[in-house]
């Protein structure tokens, strides 16, 4: 497309006339009155001859786009400039005749610099003695903002603008060289990629979505005439005010701005008149708006907190930059798709079940996480609130349930907040009996087989001193069981995590260790908040957990996004995957980064998960592949989800909080409501409006956003345990029916059993006070405890009777045998009050 003035001597020719009339641009403004002598043209030569030749052209910002895990839905728009490069044939022929029309004519025809252009220009400016007509040709245009976004720091940026003869000569020079290094079309290309059209659209892609809702491919005459004429002055033509509402003055320049463009485009041939005519009487409407900027913009119900969870892991990775500030450039201009993990069935349906349960407004947060066992992948975050600042427009949220927070005026995070509720440091809460699964994976994973058996009393007094409160009982911690008669007796695993029996894991943390237990949740993926080396927060606990009993009722502060992946680690085989927000991150180029795959290792071994969610299979109705669940604390779950399941409920002491988790082999969900501002104000009914937190709150909430989730998904069952991790080895339990108490006990310690003895008599045919029998009987694992049932005579069938709980002031349990507590015992109260 280019003329004759392609060959060396016209490219010499036009340098060589540049250089002079650019020195005499320079002597001009310098000396008027010697502007036309020969040494200002010289000197102005030599100043020319000086330029360096080489312009650096950076790849200006780009907008990131997250999109869901189908890589097709738009989530959000993350940027500094609204840009999107596009190729040339991408953007049709009437837009780019526009902004030839608009800006130069003779755009194919000059060599970079218009000479005569600059000629007109410097005779018709100083005639008017101001500066009037300007002479940049689009290439001078495209260098000059190619030099804006080289700069590395502001004032850089002010020389590639500012209105001086030195920045003048120094386009023109940088124009002439670059056009010996592109083509016409990549000068063009650039340029409508790189232009600033107004109200935050820079770029032809921008723009078009901006102004007219479409895609630049779609664009009509009279819509790419007014894009073109925006481009001189966006303040002045763009109709379009900040708030929305339309500026009357601007749209009418923006009007006629376009209406001069559409008679360009007809005086250089690109249209005909009867086009021109048609276009200039079609109406124009402003039809687009602005593209959604950031997280508290997603597209997506209540993807917000996910988008935020995403922004937050990004700035963790080093794969993006050295340190936060180049980690947020790069997402802001780097121009990714980034395709993440969220997936739309599961979030619609996590955020559906949500506000049905608990709708966006009330002071509780119900907070639902799901996690893709075996990648870690996050599917959904739902939260009963908008992800939004609370600003002047919006409804102000109300005082925070902190009474001293609220007594200074300070609003909580309900309806609107961009805190971190599920995922974030800074909040934590208590998970209640659902830690019951690490003291049972420590359990199994030293030796301690599903079907090891305690029996489990209530009050329990453990060995861990604790000097007051209501867990104290003369000193030691004292947990009870929620409803002793359901959960007394001897438990094993499967009925006494079906049952959610608080003693027995009481007692079972004591026989394994509770670094055992705290170790098994860090293996599993929690984190332990505050100072680790100074009591008492949850990380000197967990530094120092050689007393911490109370550790497997769930005393420490995590997040729903940790508990969910814990579970989906049992549900995968024991394979840990860090919770990870993305599918796949494609930069600028089309190459897939690798910081997108999933990063996961084997951190528990497989048959103690499959253990653990085998006993898991009791609490939701479901059925141990050993066939050895009873009544569970949420058996009506498997119902509603209609596949094989696993998971625990947990409730806190004061019943603070409420939770539930259940997984499939495919997805794990883990749910909770809970005050997030203050973390005193309990779950009560009274405080939900009259719904019991769990069955009316929580548990169907992440029951129901689990069906959805998994409809048209296959059943999957999950695998079976070895006889070994279920059973141990069975030994026989030696016959000490009618024995004295000492001698069964002695006999007993003997084949390596632990004892206990059941105050409680009971009728049988041995005299009084000697044994009626045990519980269990015949035989059981190895290690496991063996309670002595006392007779109360009377003729009654000798043999085991049915457990009973202790008419005594319970004593404490070591596992080998039962003292009484001292008189001044204080009266046992609930620590974690669990079904």
């Amino acid at each position: 497309m280019r003329k004759s003035d392609h060959n060396v001597f016209a490219n010499v020719l036009s340098l060589l006339i540049c250089g002079v009339l650019a020195g005499v641009v320079v002597a001009a403004a310098a000396f008027p009155a010697i502007a036309m002598s020969g040494l200002a043209a010289k000197s102005g030569a030599q100043a020319f001859a000086d330029l360096p030749t080489e312009l650096t052209v950076k790849r200006s910002p780009q907008m990131s786009k997250i999109y869901a895990n189908d890589g097709r839905t738009l989530l959000a728009s993350i940027y500094d400039e609204n840009r999107q490069d596009i190729a040339l044939d991408e953007i049709p022929k009437v837009m780019q005749q526009a902004m030839i029309a608009a800006e130069d004519h003779k755009f194919y025809e000059h060599n970079g610099v218009d000479v005569k252009g600059i000629a007109r220009a410097f005779v018709a400016n100083k005639n008017s003695g101001e500066t009037q007509q300007g002479a940049s040709t689009l290439t001078m245009q495209y260098v000059r903002l190619s030099i804006t976004y080289a700069a590395n720091n502001p004032n850089d940026v002010l020389d590639a603008a500012v209105d001086t003869n030195a920045r003048k000569l120094r386009e023109v020079k940088y124009s002439l060289a670059i056009e010996k290094k592109l083509t016409k079309d990549q000068i063009l290309e650039g340029y409508l990629n790189i232009a600033y059209f107004g109200n935050h659209a820079y770029g032809i892609y921008a723009a078009s979505q901006v102004y007219f809702g479409k895609e630049p491919k779609d664009l009509t005459i009279e819509e790419a005439a007014f894009l073109a004429g925006l481009v001189k002055s966006p303040s002045a033509y763009n109709p379009v005010m900040d708030d929305g509402s339309t500026d009357e003055d601007a749209f009418k320049e923006g009007k006629n701005r376009r209406d001069w463009v559409i008679d360009q485009m007809l005086e250089i041939g690109a249209i005909s008149a009867d086009q021109a005519a048609k276009a200039k009487a079609t109406e124009l409407k402003i039809t687009g708006k602005p593209a959604p900027n950031g997280c508290t913009a997603t597209l997506v119900a209540s993807a917000g907190f996910f988008c935020d969870f995403l922004q937050r892991w990004w700035m963790n990775e080093p794969a993006f930059g050295a340190n936060s500030y180049e980690r947020e450039r790069a997402l802001k201009t780097g121009g990714y798709k980034i395709v993440s993990s969220l997936d739309v069935l599961t979030q619609n349906a996590s955020k559906k079940n949500v506000e049905k349960y608990l709708a966006t407004g009330k002071k509780h947060a119900l907070m639902v996480v799901s996690v893709e066992p075996g990648t870690g992948k996050v599917r959904s975050m739902a939260v009963n609130r908008n992800f939004k600042i609370d600003d002047a427009a919006s409804p102000k949220n109300g005082l925070s349930t902190d009474p001293a927070k609220s007594k200074r005026g300070i609003r909580g995070t309900y309806p609107n907040t961009v805190n971190p509720l599920m995922s974030g440091d800074q909040y934590g809460y208590q998970f209640g009996s659902t830690f019951k699964f690490f003291t049972m994976v420590a359990a199994l994973e030293n030796g301690f087989p599903l079907d090891y058996t305690i029996n489990a009393v209530s009050p329990f007094v453990s060995r861990y001193p604790v000097a007051s409160g209501p867990a104290s009982c003369g000193g030691y911690w004292c947990p009870v069981n929620a409803n002793p008669s359901w959960m007394n007796g001897v438990r094993n695993m499967w009925s006494g995590f079906g049952r959610s029996v608080n003693t027995y894991f009481a007692a079972l943390i004591q026989r394994v260790g509770p670094e055992k237990a705290v170790a098994a949740a860090k293996e599993l993926g929690l984190t332990f908040r505050g100072n680790a080396t100074k009591c008492c927060d949850d990380a000197y606990y967990a530094a120092h957990p050689d007393a911490w009993g109370a550790f497997t009722l769930g005393v420490t502060e995590n997040t729903p996004m940790e508990m969910a992946n814990a579970l989906a680690t049992l549900a995968a085989d024991g394979k840990y995957c860090q919770p990870i927000p993305v599918e796949a991150i494609i930069d600028h180029n089309g190459a897939s980064l690798d910081v997108a795959n999933p990063r996961c290792e084997q951190r528990v071994k497989v048959d103690v998960a499959r253990a653990a969610i085998d006993a898991a299979r009791c609490p939701v109705g479901d059925k141990s592949l050993w066939g050895k669940c009873e009544d569970g604390t949420a058996r009506t779950t498997k119902g509603i989800v209609g596949k094989p399941i696993a998971g625990k409920t947990g409730t806190t002491d004061d019943e603070r909080t409420a939770s539930f988790m259940i997984t499939t082999k495919q997805l794990a969900v883990a749910g909770i409501v809970a005050d997030p501002d203050y973390i005193h104000n309990n779950v009560s009914r009274k405080n939900l409006g009259g719904k019991d937190p769990h069955s009316g709150v929580v548990n169907p909430a992440v029951a129901y956003t689990l069906k959805d989730a998994m409809k048209n998904k296959p059943s999957v069952q999950f695998e079976k345990p070895s006889s070994k991790i279920a059973f141990g080895t069975k030994v026989s339990i030696p016959n000490v029916t009618c024995k004295s108490v000492a001698d069964a006990t002695s006999i007993l310690k003997n084949k390596g059993f632990t004892v206990d003895v059941d105050k409680k008599p009971v009728a049988s045919s041995c005299p009084a006070g000697t044994v009626a029998g045990t519980s269990p009987s015949g035989s059981t694992s190895k290690g496991s405890n063996v309670t002595i049932q006392i007779s109360a005579g009377g003729g009654g069938p000798g043999g085991p009777g049915g457990p009973g709980g202790p008419t005594t002031p319970p004593g404490r349990n070591d596992g080998v045998q039962t003292w009484l507590c001292p008189p001044f015992c204080l009266p046992a109260q609930p620590l974690q009050t669990l079904p």
